[in-house]
């Protein structure tokens, strides 16, 4: 291993970044290996910087859902470059794709733009507060809405794989304010609420769990909460920075058919460039700043390169015919052939799937499983190592997040997948 490009790269980050990242889910240490250093992608393929091609399925962790290097994005962010990167002013794409994300989404009647999911989760928490005049907020075991101090209570993604279940440098006082409930219970959300009366600004939650593998709500537990927040006067917010405008046009709302009160979206808005945005109810999202008291601004909310990234790939999605029963055949294609494989190896695994979303446990389905039997992460398939002689390659880096398609996936990159898949099995 020492031997790459990519190790003496690694080797020379770490002495200059913690870690020798700058996001801890790039470290490959659950894996025990270190981290590749990716030179190009196209499509649904990856190259090292060690000549090394990859057949993806990470997609930039969830924004490339129409291909890296969509000649029709690429072409668009050139256009939108020669006219400048950033302007810190207004500019007519964030009206454009603002106008596009309210037609894909009919519960967003004013969004606001910003620069990460994280942001905009960070910003929906403050709303929430600032329009109930309450502080707690609930969330679930194993939803990670972003590295927020109020949010990095037993969350999912890089968190857990760390092994860490909270953060340090998050001070009790801001803890005491996120109450944690446990996803498709919701016996537990009525006892915090009722336990909390009148004290509860926003109910968060990830309507498909993402990072804590793939783990979808159930209908009558989203039903649930609708009813719950409405009676109680609580925001309802989905985080819908992964499976929004992945799962369908509309996101998982509208494969649920349930409205929330605000929405936090992120990663396909962008195209592949920064960016995240919230929106929701009018009377709420008045309250932002200039219209109303609750401050948030940022100096490259709205950029025209990320606006434009992100409205052109909106647009693909929307002139492409049928692009969610095309990427619904491709999802289920590799989940039946996966499924054909672990039956003929007798291996009574579980694959959890939700469109073009899913991941494969060994024995368990729940973070609240999870943590009750303590179960080390990397007891989970490694799905890095699928590999066959370099013809697939499954690139992921922690078991408990999910496996991205993309409508440029081929039927052969399907097919070398399920090759490797077998040979690893």
């Amino acid at each position: 291993m020492n031997t790459t490009k990519s190790s003496k790269l690694f080797a020379e980050a770490q002495l200059h970044m913690p870690g020798g990242v700058n996001s801890p889910v790039r470290a490959f240490n659950s894996v025990g290996r270190d981290p590749l250093y990716i030179a190009s992608a196209a499509g649904a393929k990856m190259r090292d910087a060690d000549g090394n091609e990859f057949i993806d399925y990470i997609g930039s962790w969830g924004p490339m859902i129409v291909g890296h290097a969509h000649p029709r994005v690429i072409r668009a962010i050139q256009e939108a470059a020669e006219s400048g990167t950033s302007f810190g002013a207004s500019n007519e794409k964030e009206i454009a794709l603002a106008k596009l994300i309210k037609k894909f989404v009919p519960s967003v009647e004013i969004v606001r733009m910003v620069n990460s999911g994280t942001e905009a989760t960070m910003s929906a928490m403050r709303l929430a507060r600032g329009f109930t005049g309450r502080d707690k907020i609930i969330k679930f075991e194993g939803c990670y809405h972003g590295h927020g101090d109020s949010f990095l209570i037993k969350a999912g993604s890089g968190v857990a794989t760390l092994g860490l279940p909270d953060s340090p440098g998050v001070t009790k006082s801001t803890a005491a304010d996120t109450l944690t409930a446990r996803y498709n219970d919701i016996e537990s959300v009525y006892e915090l609420v009722e336990s909390n009366k009148g004290a509860v600004a926003a109910i968060f939650i990830e309507p498909v769990g993402g990072n804590m593998g793939c783990v979808p709500a159930r209908k009558e537990f989203l039903q649930a909460l609708r009813d719950l927040c409405d009676a109680e006067k609580i925001l309802l917010i989905f985080d819908e920075v992964m499976t929004g405008f992945r799962l369908a046009k509309g996101g998982a709302q509208e494969l649920y058919g349930i409205a929330p009160d605000l929405t936090t979206f992120g990663k396909i808005i962008g195209g592949g460039l920064p960016v995240g945005a919230y929106g929701g109810r009018a009377e709420i999202m008045k309250m932002i700043a200039p219209s109303g008291p609750v401050y948030q601004a940022g100096t490259l909310s709205g950029n025209p390169l990320a606006m434009t990234a992100g409205l052109e790939t909106l647009k693909i999605i929307e002139e492409t015919n049928d692009f969610y029963a095309k990427l619904e055949e491709k999802s289920a294609y590799l989940e039946n052939g996966m499924k054909d494989l672990l039956k003929k190896a007798n291996l009574n695994y579980t694959i959890n799937r939700v469109g073009s979303m899913f991941t494969l446990f060994l024995w368990m389905r729940t973070w609240l499983i999870l943590i009750r039997q303590k179960l080390r992460i990397r007891r989970n398939l490694q799905i890095i190592s699928i590999r066959c002689s370099n013809r697939a390659f499954i690139c992921r880096r922690r078991s408990l997040r999910r496996v991205l398609f993309r409508i440029a996936h081929s039927e052969e990159d399907l097919d070398a997948t399920l090759a490797a898949f077998e040979k690893s099995l």
